[in-house]
């Protein structure tokens, strides 16, 4: 019996240890691998995207994979990932989505890496040239009502919060701000709950609208893009910024709220407070999640002993069950709004754009990846 009761603790120990015990050569790896997937696709990166309609590749899912990959450099500094991003700037003149005039932010997605680019070679002024001009037309303007939905506040706060530090200018905070506010608290009626700590995805899903089993719907990508944009701006802006609590309380309280909604299987739902609305595996939500957390446990955010298991065990669940041998990424939700978008999912499905969610994953590997042992 004695005996019979060592094996079983050491059972258990064993099991709960794998939770907390990853291998950053198998993390480095899969990223790679995932990585050379879409570049091997995608040999020229600014070739047009031919779906339903013919689209740019400066389009936000494809800026989306740029934020990601250039966060890889950041541990695995091969020049050919830097190569192949300029090489999409290049090949799209480095023009926004919807041009210089363009309000909306997933015109403005692009510029992220955009910037980072023109911070690698100052000379390169052609880089920052348009989204800047853009931005700029945003800051001259009093209109504040044109993030009416939540992706929105990841597709462009990154860029306004790189600009006001690279000049100095706290016009791109406050404007970022007044926009940033405007989504929170007066679209839809505010599309932020405070009661629950998450966010509709717009006006179209805050109450009376709820999920066919009568409740609140969440998507989980749109609260993966609000996690993201205030990860990011945790990142990028100083500490005594004037806005800076306030993201870092959104922050602090999205996290604590998605913790108690992941799946046994490590994933989270599409539809965050509903499990029985097309309930089921889905990366990219996850992926933002992973990258949330992992990233507040590297910078002194978040409590170790808390996030580090849900962490690895949503890290280990996407790179068993999403994760093909050539690199693709199965379980995707396509592009879309709300959890019936793109369903079912499955495994060998592949997303309409396939490179949004290798952005995400890139984002969340590279934080597990610089996760302390």
């Amino acid at each position: 019996m004695r005996v019979l009761s060592i094996i079983l603790f050491l059972l258990y120990s064993f099991s709960s240890n794998c939770q907390k015990i990853i291998s950053k050569e198998t993390a480095l790896e899969n990223m790679r691998l995932a990585n050379e997937y879409l570049m091997k696709k995608w040999p020229d990166p600014s070739e047009k995207i031919v779906l339903d309609k013919v689209r740019t590749s400066n389009l936000w899912t494809r800026g989306i994979y740029y934020e990601g990959l250039m966060d890889f450099y950041k541990i695995d500094a091969d020049k050919k990932y830097i190569d192949y991003a300029v090489k999409w700037g290049d090949g799209n003149k480095w023009a926004t989505w919807f041009g210089v005039n363009s309000r909306h932010a997933d015109s403005h997605c692009c510029g992220i890496t955009y910037i980072d680019l023109y911070q690698m070679d100052t000379t390169q002024k052609q880089r920052l040239s348009e989204i800047k001009a853009s931005i700029d037309l945003m800051i001259a303007s009093e209109k504040v009502d044109d993030w009416t939905w939540i992706d929105a506040l990841q597709m462009a706060m990154p860029v306004y919060a790189k600009l006001g530090v690279m000049y100095n200018d706290e016009r791109y905070f406050e404007k970022m701000h007044e926009l940033y506010l405007f989504s929170k608290n007066v679209e839809g009626g505010g599309l932020y709950n405070p009661k629950d700590g998450l966010w509709w995805r717009d006006k179209s899903f805050v109450p009376p609208f709820t999920t066919p089993n009568g409740k609140q719907c969440y998507w989980s990508r749109g609260n993966g893009w609000v996690v993201a944009a205030m990860v990011k701006m945790l990142e990028i802006l100083p500490k005594d910024t004037k806005h800076y609590k306030e993201y870092e309380e959104m922050y602090l309280t999205m996290m604590n709220s998605l913790l108690p909604l992941q799946r046994k299987d490590g994933f989270w739902n599409v539809s965050l407070a509903d499990p029985d609305d097309f309930g089921g595996s889905e990366l990219s939500g996850t992926a933002l999640f992973v990258y949330g957390m992992a990233w507040g446990i590297n910078n002194g955010y978040l409590s170790k002993k808390k996030y580090l298991k849900p962490t690895i065990k949503a890290w280990n669940a996407m790179n068993k069950t999403c994760l093909h041998s050539d690199g693709m990424l199965g379980f995707v939700q396509s592009t879309g709004k709300e959890p019936k978008d793109g369903q079912p999912l499955s495994f060998d499905k592949k997303a309409n754009f396939e490179d949004f969610g290798l952005g995400c994953y890139l984002l969340a590997g590279t934080q597990v990846y610089l996760l302390k042992k």
